[in-house]
């Protein structure tokens, strides 16, 4: 696996790459990597010729009292696993080398009403620091496809909306949520949590299976966020929200809507857990 940190010399290979005819894919991550990293990652190679993994802890994406200077990094266990399952190249650049300028000499991209809600409205600028890192990363790699997880559903509608709106060339693929076996979202995140609110934690997935048979069996969505939201304290969490949304664009359902998706965010101890469920209420 080739391990690359300039800009300049990724270019060069990519362009290798292309004078070959070779189909190019992205996995961007921010590193500490699990088995849902390397499922994006497998799925990109079954798809693409080569594969580029990038590792980059966007600081723009961590609001000023976030885990920016304690989020895990692993790069020796990362590039070990990306080797296992067979990627072809890593890209690790240095903050220097991402923003020149500097964080705040940077040029944002900005996607509006999507970047506003959700974990947008408690996360402020959040999303903003996503689209610009994610436009970079393509503009840099000018890859065909990028795969990103469904557990950041809206990160993923940012990102296809963004791309749609700026007419990059990159095809957006979404991968299923890749889940402990007791239902808990794989995430970086996971490892903040101590034993017993380990324990605690697949609540979350269990409380929104719950979430989705109410409203399948007839319940108002306001009261089934609402006792959802209240189980979840109960629980210990700290909720931020629990939102049923049209799942096209996240906005309020209407009467007749019938794809939806609930999303929720709630803090347990040190972690902050985000998970999604789809409600498919059929015809």
């Amino acid at each position: 696996m080739q391990i690359i940190h300039e800009i300049a010399v990724l270019r060069a290979q990519v362009a290798d790459w292309r004078r070959a005819g070779l189909r190019v894919g992205l996995v961007p991550t921010m590193g500490n990597l699990h088995a849902a990293h390397l499922a994006l990652v497998r799925d990109a190679m079954t798809r693409c010729d080569r594969v580029v993994v990038s590792v980059f802890v966007n600081p723009l994406q961590f609001g000023p009292d976030e885990d920016l200077q304690s989020y895990p990094r692993t790069p020796e266990h990362d590039i070990d696993l990306l080797i296992q399952v067979g990627n072809h190249c890593l890209f690790a650049p240095s903050e220097q080398e991402i923003y020149p300028h500097g964080r705040l000499g940077q040029t944002f991209i900005e996607v509006p009403v999507l970047s506003d809600l959700l974990c947008g409205a408690s996360r402020p600028g959040h999303f903003r620091g996503i689209a610009t890192v994610v436009a970079k990363l393509f503009n840099i790699v000018m890859p065909d496809l990028a795969l990103f997880g469904e557990k950041d559903y809206q990160q993923l509608m940012v990102i296809r909306r963004m791309t749609a709106d700026l007419n990059l060339p990159v095809e957006i693929v979404g991968h299923p949520i890749v889940r402990e076996p007791d239902g808990l979202a794989m995430s970086s995140r996971n490892g903040y949590l101590t034993p017993d609110e380990r324990i605690t934690a697949p609540l979350l997935h269990d409380h929104l299976r719950r979430l989705a048979e109410a409203i399948r069996a007839g319940q108002l969505i306001a009261d089934a966020e609402w006792d959802t939201a209240r189980a979840l304290s109960a629980a210990g969490f700290k909720p931020d929200y629990v939102s049923v949304c049209r799942r096209a664009d996240l906005n309020h359902p209407k009467p007749g809507d019938r794809s939806l998706i609930v999303l929720a965010a709630a803090y347990l101890g040190k972690a902050r857990l985000i998970d999604n469920l789809i409600i498919d209420l059929g015809d």
